[in-house]
Parts: C-alpha cells; sequence; structure tokens
C-alpha cells in the first residue's frame, strides 16, 4: 500500500501559530514544515488555490479515503480511524504477524521553530460566535511576501444583516520568521467601504509595546452597517524584520473583504506564549489545553 497526506485549507489557523498561506507555494511551505514537525517519510499532496479536492470529499475536515489499484474508492470515512483503517488494510491486503505501532517508528520530530518574544501584547477578545469571513489578499499589487496575513471574522447577524461586529487580525507567519518593528510607526489600517455602507473605526494603529519587538497579534474590533455580500477594501501597513536581523522594511498590503462567510474555513485556535490552547467555539466560550497535552485532532 502507498500512503500519502494531502494538505487542504487549515480548518483552524492559529493552531500552534501557523496561518492559512496566500499563495501554492505558500501552501508547499506549509507542507515542508510539515514533514520536519513530523518527521515522517509519508508522501504529501497539496490541494489547488481554488481548494479542488477540499470542494470534491464534501469540505470534511479529517477524511480518509482508500483506494483499489484501479482508483475505486473501497473505503471511507469522514473522520480518520486508524483502528478502522487496520482492519480495511488487513481485508483487502492481508494480516501483517506483528503491526507497526507508533513506539516503533522513532520518528525525528521537530518543534517549532523559536522567534522573539510572544504574550508582549494582550489579545483582543473575539466576538461571540464570530466565524471567518471571505478575504482577497491583492497578491497581484506587491512582490513583498505577506509577512503579516488578515484574519477577518465576523458576528453571525454581520453575515444575515450586513450588521455587526467585524474581528480583525494580523497575524505574522511563523514561517518566515519575522517580526514586528516596534521601533518605528505601529501597524496601521485604513478601510474604504463603498457608498452606503459604514464602519466605525474605519481607520486604526496597533499598540506601541516598550519591547523593540515582537510576534503578538494586532487585532481590532470594527463595526459594520452594510448589506450582505458587500465588499470592504482594506489596507495594512507595517514594518517587517526577520528574525536573523537581515532586513527591516516597510510593507503596505491590500485586500478585499467579503461580507460573507468562509465556507473553507473554522474558527480559530489560540496558542498562548506558554504553549497551552484556547479554543474559540462558535457558540461562544473557550476550551483550553494545558501545556504539553495531546494537541486536538485535526483536518490541518
Amino acid at each position: 500500500m502507498q500512503f500519502f497526506y494531502i494538505y487542504k485549507p487549515l480548518a483552524h489557523p492559529e493552531l500552534d501559530n501557523y496561518v492559512s498561506p496566500f499563495s501554492i507555494e505558500e501552501r508547499l511551505m506549509h507542507v515542508a514544515e510539515a514533514k520536519r514537525r513530523l518527521g515522517t517519510s509519508v508522501s504529501w499532496l497539496a490541494d489547488t488555490m481554488d481548494n479542488a479536492y477540499h470542494e470534491m470529499v464534501g469540505k470534511t475536515p479529517n477524511s480518509e479515503f482508500v483506494l483499489d489499484a484501479d482508483g475505486n474508492i473501497v473505503a471511507r470515512r469522514a473522520w480518520s480511524d486508524p483502528e478502522a483503517l487496520r482492519a480495511d488494510m488487513e481485508r483487502l491486503v492481508g494480516a501483517v504477524e506483528k503491526p507497526t505501532a507508533v513506539a516503533d517508528l522513532d520518528l525525528p520530530a521537530q518543534p517549532p521553530i523559536p522567534t522573539v518574544a510572544k504574550g508582549i501584547v494582550p489579545r483582543v477578545p473575539k466576538p461571540e460566535g464570530a466565524l471567518p469571513m471571505e478575504i482577497e489578499p491583492q497578491t497581484g499589487s506587491t512582490d513583498i511576501p505577506f509577512y503579516a496575513k488578515l484574519r477577518a471574522e465576523g458576528t453571525p447577524e454581520l453575515f444575515q444583516t450586513g450588521k455587526g461586529t467585524m474581528y480583525l487580525g494580523f497575524h505574522l507567519d511563523p514561517l518566515y520568521r519575522v517580526h514586528w518593528n516596534n521601533e518605528t510607526d505601529p501597524v496601521e489600517f485604513r478601510i474604504d467601504a463603498p457608498d452606503g455602507v459604514s464602519v466605525d473605526p474605519a481607520h486604526g494603529a496597533g499598540v506601541e509595546p516598550v519591547e523593540p519587538a515582537d510576534a503578538d497579534p494586532r487585532e481590532f474590533l470594527v463595526e459594520v452597517d452594510g448589506q450582505p455580500g458587500d465588499t470592504l477594501g482594506l489596507r495594512v501597513q507595517y514594518f517587517a524584520c526577520d528574525d536573523a536581523l537581515t532586513f527591516c522594511i516597510p510593507v503596505r498590503q491590500d485586500y478585499r473583504v467579503h461580507l460573507k462567510r468562509d465556507e473553507n474555513h473554522d474558527w480559530s485556535i489560540r496558542t498562548a506564549p506558554d504553549g497551552s490552547v484556547d479554543l474559540s467555539l462558535p457558540g461562544g466560550g473557550t476550551m483550553r489545553r494545558a501545556t504539553g497535552s495531546p494537541p486536538p485532532q485535526d483536518g490541518d
């Protein structure tokens, strides 16, 4: 049998501080990081940026498929089940005398690469029930990578009526190993709303920590009064420095933000500086995973 991992949209961005990629090149960077973190020799496949595979399998979060030599699906499940997969293998190929256990693998797994200080800037509580919104990073407008990536979330009433609270979070992409330069102007955003749509505030600037550098998200809450499906223009400006201190540059990047639900992503999972995890649940409230406990199973 041949085994493949399939990279799909991140179900819960922010788990271990990873954020959703904006290009196929960045998806392949995520695949390389997953190989490094897991230490596995299993081959990976990456879904296309239009999420064709994800759509084809019904947007299942952690699905599992077994195909025969002719490409026919002979077993499937929406959530991976190792014991059921073992039974499939024994039924289709045959049992082995000594099944491989996880302890037998001795995988050379690696921890996340450390960056500058975190836990400097307090997190902004997200509105109850907030879920991701569709965004379009204007990647063609700049040759500079989106070192900081926007995550926009809206309350249920914002999707239903066009009126509600919008969360804007600018998260540094850990794969680029960059940090905020706090010795110059802070992160700043500006929203361009179409006629008939009001946004408050339409302009905002981040905090100015006393530390010269950090890697915490910059987060804002905005009240929107428009119609479902309206589109906002958003521009963000910031200074980014790489952790190796080989560059420190001003960055200006643009987005289009749609007042509609992004069906390819789910609620975010916040990783605290101590390694514990807060799961911001869509119905409100959080669950917390302590440092060192096993991570939640996920389709990321």
